[in-house]
C-alpha cells in the first residue's frame, strides 16, 4: 500500500484588535464583540477568514481594527 498525500490548505486569517468600548451602542453590537472572542478593550483575537467572520467584523468595524495576515 502506498501512502496517499494529503493537500494541506491554509486559510489566510484575520487579526482583530478590539480599539473603541462598546458602551452606548446597541446590544447586538456588544454581543458582536463577544462572539468574536473579545474579553477586554485592546485585546487581539485571530480566526480564519470566512464569510461569517466578515460579516461579523463588518457589523462592528467602527469598534475594531482588522487586518489579513498570510
Amino acid at each position: 500500500m502506498t501512502a496517499q498525500k494529503r493537500k494541506v490548505i491554509h486559510m489566510a486569517k484575520i487579526k482583530a484588535k478590539w480599539i473603541k468600548s462598546a458602551i452606548g451602542f446597541p446590544e447586538r453590537q456588544k454581543r458582536t464583540i463577544k462572539a468574536l472572542g473579545f474579553h477586554k478593550l485592546n485585546s487581539e483575537v485571530e480566526h480564519d477568514d470566512t464569510p461569517q467572520i466578515r460579516g461579523m467584523i463588518e457589523h462592528v468595524r467602527h469598534l475594531v481594527k482588522w487586518e489579513v495576515v498570510e
